[in-house]
């Protein structure tokens, strides 16, 4: 578990929160949690029912690993991420924010039409690490611009 870390204005990423960080993240402005945990990986508490507890809206979009990089589910996850953003501040989590890193990098090209250089620098700011080559090829496959 990390403390989530905000990567960008009203955009925070993390390892599972525990119920004091959703707290603080209510406290923060955030209104949306986006849970890219499989629901077979363990956690120690319902997030969602706490997350309902703490006024906050709940979204589960199960990321398990590379092999669920495709086209449709970042398509699902840009479309999550713009309805989030107009509630207010976001975090968006899995384990230990690899898979948010790599959602983060492949929206900003594939959704956003940044160039593949600038995604790969967001993704690593909200924690993209050893999928960074999973993101690469999906990217490249799509026709991302360099």
């Amino acid at each position: 578990m990390n403390t989530p870390w905000r990567f960008a204005e009203d955009h925070y990423a993390g390892g599972q929160p525990t119920p004091a960080h959703l707290a603080e993240l209510v406290r923060e402005g955030v209104h949306t949690v986006i849970n890219l945990r499989a629901p077979d990986e363990p956690t120690e508490y319902d997030e969602a029912a706490e997350a309902a507890r703490l006024g906050l809206n709940y979204v589960s979009l199960p990321i398990a690993g590379a092999a669920d990089l495709d086209r449709a589910r970042v398509r699902e996850f840009g479309q999550t991420l713009d309805d989030a953003r107009r509630e207010g501040g976001v975090l968006i989590h899995c384990a230990s924010s690899n898979r948010v890193g790599a959602m983060i990098a492949l929206d900003a090209t594939l959704n956003r039409g940044c160039s593949l250089e600038a995604a790969l620098k967001r993704g690593r700011e909200a924690g993209l690490a050893t999928l960074e080559p999973a993101v690469v090829a999906l990217a490249e496959k799509e026709g991302a611009r360099s």
